[in-house]
C-alpha cells in the first residue's frame, strides 16, 4: 500500500514557509492505518524489545498497536505534570526555549530494551531527549522508530549511533 497517498501536505502551517505533513488521514484510514504499524514492525519483529517507549502525544497513536503487535510493555512518555506517581525527567533546549520529558520512576527495568516510537522525525530534539531519559533510568535504547522522516532538518544526526527506521522520508 502507498502510504503517501494518506499523507496530507498542508503549505504554511504552523507558519508561512513550512509544509506540514498532516498524518491525519493515515489515521482516519484502518487499512492505511494497519499498514503502518505492520512496517514500524517488521524491522523489530526478530529483535530484543521489552518496551516501547511512546512520545507525547501522536506518538502514542502508534506506539500502543505497535507494542501488541510486537508482544512488549508500553512506556508513556509524557510532558511534566501529566503522571501521577514519582517520576524521572529529562530536560532539554529547543530552538526558542527549552521542555522537560517525565516517566515514571521504576517503569522501565535496568537493561530494558526499548524502541523509542514517535510519529515524525524532524530536527530530533524530542527524540534524542526520550533517548536520554531512557539511558539515564537504566534502560537500553534499541532504536528509533518514526512513521515520517523530514530529511535536511538533522533529526537523524542528533540520535547518534542509534539504529533509526522511518516508513516515510519526505
Amino acid at each position: 500500500m502507498d502510504l503517501t497517498a494518506h499523507i496530507r501536505a498542508v503549505p504554511d502551517f504552523p507558519k508561512p514557509g513550512i509544509l506540514f505533513r498532516d498524518i491525519t488521514p493515515l489515521l482516519a484510514e484502518p487499512a492505511a492505518f494497519a499498514a503502518a504499524i505492520d512496517q514500524l514492525a517488521t524491522p523489530w519483529l526478530a529483535g530484543e524489545i521489552d518496551a516501547v517507549a511512546a512520545v507525547e502525544a501522536r506518538g502514542f497513536l502508534f506506539a500502543a498497536p505497535l507494542a501488541l503487535r510486537l508482544g512488549v510493555g508500553l512506556i508513556p512518555v509524557r510532558k511534566p505534570g501529566k503522571l501521577p506517581a514519582e517520576t524521572v525527567s529529562y530536560s532539554y533546549d529547543l530552538e526558542y526555549g527549552s521542555d522537560t520529558l517525565e516517566m515514571h520512576r521504576g517503569i522501565i527495568k535496568d537493561a530494558a530494551r526499548a524502541l523509542v516510537i514517535d510519529d515524525v522525525l524532524a530536527t530530533g530534539g524530542t527524540a534524542e531527549a526520550c533517548v536520554k531519559l531512557l539511558e539515564s533510568s537504566g534502560a537500553t535504547v534499541a532504536g528509533c522508530a518514526f512513521l515520517v522522516e523530514l530529511e535536511g532538518l538533522g533529526g537523524r544526526d542528533r540520535l547518534g549511533d542509534h539504529r533509526v527506521e522511518t516508513v516515510l522520508t519526505y
